[in-house]
Parts: structure tokens; C-alpha cells; sequence
């Protein structure tokens, strides 16, 4: 039996958090629940290779975005799939998104979640 596909989220409301893991679980995924961008980079400059994609706020606290963690992790892997969620930045999508990502405009439903990781997941082809 494969093991779950980990997912790496940036969430720094509570009662949001909860829900991604629960949907992602449910959705048969391993998620990784963090609540800053700066602890998102850090797992991800050791560990990036054992995650299947990045879901994060946009507007998180501290100094970092979810814009910034993005980019990041894509100088890491240029094909990083990545799962924007927002609830007032969605004009700046264009501007501050990396390319072939996907936006979530909150609220969302935890099924719309599974849905955008797995077609990102799907339209990057088999694992390496």
C-alpha cells in the first residue's frame, strides 16, 4: 500500500488549520500543519523533498507572505505545486503568484482543497 502524499500548509488561524487538516486527511493526504512562513521555509530548506505541495495563507503573520514562502519554495523546485488561500488578495494573484498555481478565495469548501492539491499533483505527473 502506497504511504499518503505529505502537504505542507502555512495557516495561522486556528479553527482554519483545523479544517485544511481535517479536509486533506479525509482526502487521503499527510498533511503538515504550521502557523508561520519563516517554520514553513525552515522545514522546507531540510525537508522539501519529502512534501508533495505547499498550501498557504497569503496574509500570514510575521515577516514573511504566503507570496514569499511560495517563491521560496520554488527555488527550490520549479515545479512546487502550490495552493494560494485568501480572503481579501485575491487581485494580487497575477501580480505576486508564482506561475501554474492555484488560488482558493475564503471561505471555500474542504473539498474544493483536495480538489486544487490533486490537480496540481496530477499535472505534475508521478513522483521522482
Amino acid at each position: 500500500m502506497n504511504e499518503p502524499l505529505k502537504i505542507l500548509i502555512a495557516e495561522d488561524d486556528f479553527q482554519i488549520r483545523e479544517m485544511l487538516e481535517d479536509a486533506l486527511s479525509e482526502g487521503g493526504f499527510l498533511p503538515e500543519v504550521l502557523s508561520s512562513a519563516e517554520d514553513a521555509v525552515t522545514l522546507l530548506k531540510g525537508e522539501i523533498a519529502s512534501f508533495r505541495a505547499l498550501v498557504t495563507d497569503v496574509n500570514l503573520k510575521g515577516t514573511m507572505t504566503g507570496w514569499d514562502l511560495a517563491r521560496i519554495a520554488r527555488e527550490r523546485d520549479p515545479a512546487f505545486p502550490v495552493v494560494y488561500m485568501t480572503g481579501t488578495a485575491a487581485d494580487d494573484w497575477a501580480r505576486f503568484g508564482v506561475p501554474n498555481s492555484i488560488l482558493l478565495t475564503k471561505p471555500f469548501a474542504p473539498a474544493q482543497l483536495v480538489t486544487a492539491v490533486s490537480q496540481l499533483l496530477n499535472a505534475g505527473g508521478p513522483p521522482v
